[in-house]
């Protein structure tokens, strides 16, 4: 915990063993635009009180990885945009640069862990990329190896599902799905894909990662957690909308880190700002989850 700056909220909380829940920062520097991403960020961590927990949202302030932020700071990683976008991998010249960084799953899980942190709500996970096998997210490297339980909507859309879950098998992380036999997909609650075990509410997904701690698996459990069906995109027309915007990603010369942020903005524009709707609501849903889960697994 010693290179961990937190608030005082969040330290109390962690020094009385009460329910904590990390959260991470590049939806508000690198995920929204302003001033959307502060108003999300503000509800997101509403929606983790909701349920009795504390709200940890994490980020790298001026080379300092921090846990909690102040709405001040928040506001300050919406608007500026010199912010840059921090993986794991990064953190340490963050740290001697002095920069301040949007933190993504793999950077927040780092930053949870060295606070202590071990429940941590997202929107989606990185994983493989499709066409390239090789293009793998960092993401799930670090779920195989720092021990946080991680609640998300599925693996990005844009991104091949069934490799990913193959990949996080060989890595031996467990994944679970909330209410459903069917990996979600990220917009949509079904993805075609059958994974992970089914549970139906957070005590029992609770003791399960109690479970994985007790016979010392060293992993992080993945939890996914399907988007309301009120709040989900229809499957075919973000199948079509994401098969087209990979073309026009390869055509315009789209590589690397780059494509994500690409392919999201084609996703919006096209669905005419549905899809960051969708996206707001499954975040939300993802809070409130984790909220729960912390709460269980601290009582």
């Amino acid at each position: 915990m010693s290179d961990v700056l937190m608030s005082d909220e969040v330290a109390t909380a962690l020094a009385q063993g009460r329910a904590v829940v990390a959260l991470e920062s590049t939806i508000i520097s690198h995920g929204m635009p302003w001033p959307r991403n502060a108003e999300v960020a503000l509800q997101v961590e509403r929606a983790v009180r909701d349920q009795g927990a504390v709200p940890a949202t994490i980020a790298v302030i001026d080379g300092r990885l921090c846990a909690g932020l102040t709405p001040d700071q928040v506001e300050h990683l919406a608007k500026d945009t010199a912010v840059v976008k921090a993986a794991s991998r990064d953190l340490g010249a963050c740290m001697v640069k002095g920069l301040t960084a949007g933190t993504t799953v793999s950077a927040t899980m780092r930053i949870a862990a060295l606070a202590g942190i071990g429940v941590f709500a997202t929107g989606g996970i990185g994983g493989v990329h499709r066409g390239d096998g090789m293009d793998v997210s960092a993401d799930l490297t670090e779920l195989a190896m720092t021990d946080v339980l991680v609640v998300c909507a599925g693996v990005k859309s844009i991104l091949d599902i069934p490799r990913t879950i193959e990949v996080l098998e060989t890595l031996r992380v467990p994944v679970a799905v909330l209410g459903a036999d069917e990996f979600p997909a990220f917009y949509t609650p079904r993805s075609g894909v059958m994974a992970g075990e089914r549970f139906d509410d957070a005590r029992a997904i609770a003791a399960t990662w109690a479970a994985n701690r007790s016979v010392g698996l060293g992993a992080g459990m993945l939890v996914a957690n399907p988007i309301p069906a009120a709040h989900a995109l229809d499957a075919g027309e973000i199948g079509a909308t994401i098969d087209a915007a990979l073309a026009a990603a390869e055509a315009e010369g789209v590589s690397g880190k780059d494509v994500t942020p690409f392919l999201l903005g084609r996703l919006n524009a096209v669905t005419e700002g549905r899809a960051l709707g969708a996206n707001i609501e499954l975040v939300l849903n993802n809070a409130r989850l984790a909220g729960q889960i912390a709460v269980a697994a601290a009582g």
